[in-house]
């Protein structure tokens, strides 16, 4: 059964559509806060590959030309069909690696690679032949656990779990790469609603928020939200004929791109650092007004903030062998033979949930911004410093700092 990526992208209807020469990188309003410009001097993300599990991804674009290595994506999954019939997956590589070139989008970390993988999700476009070519989510993170990418990112979702999925990622995980994942975009729904595979152990979810550094308010809340990142007010490819972008394609989809980005950074300019270091440090210098050990339902462990790990030659990034979320996770299989200590017991995928763009019509936060002073977590606020930018974060519900039991299933 395939999950909701070509859902996605086919929720932006409605949004208007900009020219690719319209230079987007001025829309991507969170460059200049997070200041890019200066992490780039340290780190450009050069060195490390990052596997994009999506809808494929188009080689050809202004911003990915030499940026993909399709090449790489091994014969043991199906064809090795990496076409785009969407823009979703396409999107995504652009806001991890895309170069700007053209007027493009612009990537967090525009000297990483991107390998490829497109994986099978509703109303695939192509039609039937496409489809036999392409593989189950399940395949591709193995095949791609097997590479030597570092980073696997994988913004979409599905409401259920599915016991081959949960095998893939822990074996995955078992091979010293870092999962991370779109939580979803269900936050206006009661519940948690995270979706899969950002609810399973081993994987880094990733929630969303907006140009004033509010938490979306289609960002999915719950135990498995890890950590936050810009997901809202920024343009990506309206659809798969790649003639232009869409203005704010929301989602947190988009927030795991430049999650994925930021950890790029940071292994480039860390090559040794093990997957365990390059998470502690996401956690560590994550903005947050709460203890580190009483993450938020709605942001996590707090906003992603790769310019403090960089411009800091003394930090430590602790222990290489000691996972920071081994208490979440239930053990460490990094550096293990590749098999789970557990038994998968989950049943069959249901029915899948859309990780990029929120109904139209939402006002795509949960409230207006705060002061812009600092504020206690009793407030339901966040100060974040991205760099020389201050800003408050808005996280909604009956309060920030929420105990709880992670990662039970």
């Amino acid at each position: 059964m395939g999950v909701a990526v070509g859902a996605l992208v086919a929720t932006t209807v409605g949004f208007a559509p900009v020219a690719v020469a319209d230079d987007v990188q001025s829309k991507q309003w969170y460059l200049g806060p997070m200041q890019a410009e200066k992490m780039w001097k340290v780190s450009t993300g050069k060195g490390v590959k990052v596997a994009v599990i999506d809808s494929g991804v188009n080689a050809k674009t202004s911003s990915l030309k030499g940026q993909v290595l399709t090449d790489e994506v091994p014969k043991s999954v199906a064809y090795r069909a990496t076409e785009d019939y969407d823009g979703h997956g396409t999107t995504i590589a652009e806001l991890i690696a895309g170069t700007g070139a053209g007027g493009g989008l612009k990537g967090l970390a525009p000297g990483a690679k991107i390998v490829p993988y497109r994986v099978k999700f509703e109303d695939l476009k192509g039609g039937a032949g496409e489809l036999n070519k392409t593989p189950e989510p399940a395949e591709a993170i193995r095949a791609a656990a097997d590479t030597d990418a570092k980073i696997i990112n994988m913004s979409f979702g599905a409401q259920g779990p599915s016991s081959k999925e949960k095998a893939a990622i822990e074996y995955a995980a078992s091979k010293g790469k870092l999962l991370i994942a779109a939580v979803g975009n269900d936050g206006r729904k009661s519940g948690d609603t995270i979706a899969y595979p950002a609810a399973y152990r081993y994987v880094v979810g990733i929630g969303a928020a907006d140009r004033s550094l509010t938490v979306s308010k289609f960002s999915s809340a719950g135990n498995y939200v890890d950590l936050s990142a810009p997901g809202q007010g920024f343009p990506g490819w309206c659809n798969g004929n790649f003639r232009s972008y869409c203005d704010d394609v929301n989602g947190t989809s988009s927030a795991a791109a430049i999650a994925s980005g930021a950890a790029a950074l940071i292994w480039s300019a860390h090559p040794d650092w093990t997957v365990n270091q390059v998470t502690r440090a996401l956690i560590d210098t994550a903005g947050r007004t709460w203890a580190k050990n009483d993450p938020s339902k709605y942001a996590g462990y707090g906003f992603i903030r790769p310019r403090l790990v960089l411009e800091n030659s003394n930090y430590n990034a602790g222990p290489a062998h000691v996972d920071p979320l081994a208490g979440e996770n239930r053990g460490d299989l990094l550096a293990k033979s590749g098999t789970s200590s557990t038994s998968p017991s989950s049943p069959s995928p249901s029915a899948s949930t859309p990780s990029q763009a929120p109904e139209k019509g939402s006002t795509g936060s949960t409230s207006a911004a705060g002061s812009s002073a600092e504020s206690s977590k009793d407030d339901n606020t966040l100060w974040v410093v991205l760099g020389a930018v201050a800003a408050v974060v808005v996280v909604g519900g009956g309060g920030v700092a929420v105990a709880r039991a992670r990662r039970a299933r």
